[in-house]
């Protein structure tokens, strides 16, 4: 069973126990549990469909599950509403108000609360400081840019002081160098308040750079929680390789330990039978002059179909004995249009549970 625990020497914040989520005959979220660790950045990464929006509706109060229970430190938090709860919600579209300067947004929630006049002044500015937008204090939302409006509204959210931070996929609006820049801004922040964030995104990239750890929807229910790090490294099943990612899915046949994939044989553990391998393409390079007196090392012939730019490094497609397919990440270089050779790790060769996200033997199914 997959492991959606965390380490036994961290504290933990939320606990999601079985949670499901029906609307009408139509199942959105099943059986979800998941720890949460006190100032963890977890990521729920999925597809459009996938149920992450709805869980963090669910976490916010917007919605009720099915069934299951969400605890906080001991106290039941799905059955209080959502005002009563120190969770706070970035969305993707910001809602600023467009006639209220900057602090006047911020502070917006703690003068409904009727706070007092400098207490709010004193959150306000420790908050805008936060997300260094001080010195846009007295500016109106129509005024600053797209990355300014992003950092107001977590201010807006920062301002009171929650347990946890939800956002939901809130640099979507944004261009693709403001977001990247944004995505290393926002991991700083959260270190730097130590609150914890759960933050909901489809692009894997934006992911594997922000995360502690990331939990990975398909169809409603958990395909793998992990450390990015060991989600691309280490999937668990195809779909998870294929989702993070370029990969080769090798369909092998096991007999007396080797692995056979057409012209592709490579020592294993595994006990005979049929079994399914993810093999990244960074992790198959050219052969090197001498063969390695290893038996973990393949070496294999194939001739190059095609080769993609990618700046620092090559995209190849390249087709061995047999017909089999397999895409090979390289350093960039002109490659000749003849028999080439090729190495990989026996160990590099990963074993996953198969799931349904694409049946080719070889893929680079998603980016």
């Amino acid at each position: 069973m997959m492991a959606t625990t965390i380490q036994s020497d961290t504290v933990s914040l939320l606990s999601i126990r079985s949670v499901a989520k029906h609307f009408g005959k139509n199942i959105v979220l099943r059986d979800i549990s998941l720890e949460i660790a006190e100032g963890e950045f977890l990521t729920i990464l999925g597809e459009s469909g996938s149920g992450k929006t709805t869980l963090l509706r669910i976490l916010a109060g917007f919605e009720q599950s099915t069934s299951g229970e969400v605890w906080m430190q001991g106290e039941r938090l799905d059955t209080q509403p959502p005002y009563r709860r120190r969770v706070n919600t970035v969305f993707q579209h910001y809602a600023l108000f467009p006639h209220m300067t900057v602090e006047q947004n911020v502070g917006y929630g703690l003068a409904i609360a009727k706070r007092p006049a400098a207490e709010i002044e004193s959150r306000v500015a420790e908050a805008l400081a936060k997300v260094k937008m001080s010195a846009y204090a007295k500016s109106k939302p129509p005024k600053i840019s797209g990355g300014q409006q992003q950092r107001i509204a977590l201010a807006r959210a920062l301002v009171n002081r929650p347990r946890l931070l939800l956002l939901d996929e809130p640099l979507s609006a944004l261009d693709a160098n403001l977001r990247r820049q944004m995505q290393v801004e926002l991991k700083a922040l959260q270190r730097e308040v130590g609150i914890t964030f759960i933050f909901v995104t489809h692009d894997q990239e934006e992911a594997m750079v922000m995360s502690d750890r990331i939990a990975l929807l398909r169809s409603g229910e958990l395909e793998q929680v992990a450390s990015p790090r060991e989600i691309y490294n280490r999937p668990a099943t195809s779909y998870t390789a294929q989702f993070i990612g370029h990969t080769n899915l090798l369909h092998a046949d096991i007999r007396h330990g080797m692995a056979t994939c057409g012209a592709l044989r490579w020592p294993t553990s595994l006990p005979d039978g049929k079994a399914l391998f993810s093999l990244r393409p960074e992790c198959i390079r050219p052969a090197t002059a001498a063969p390695a007196a290893n038996d973990a090392m393949v070496r294999f012939q194939a001739r190059l179909r095609d080769q993609a730019f990618h700046g620092a490094t090559d995209l190849l497609r390249v087709e061995s004995d047999g017909g089999l397919i397999l895409t090979i990440r390289t350093a960039s270089r002109d490659l000749p249009d003849r028999l080439l050779e090729f190495e990989f790790s026996a160990g590099d060769a990963i074993p996953v549970r198969a799931t349904s996200l694409g049946s080719n033997s070889t893929s680079e199914d998603r980016a």
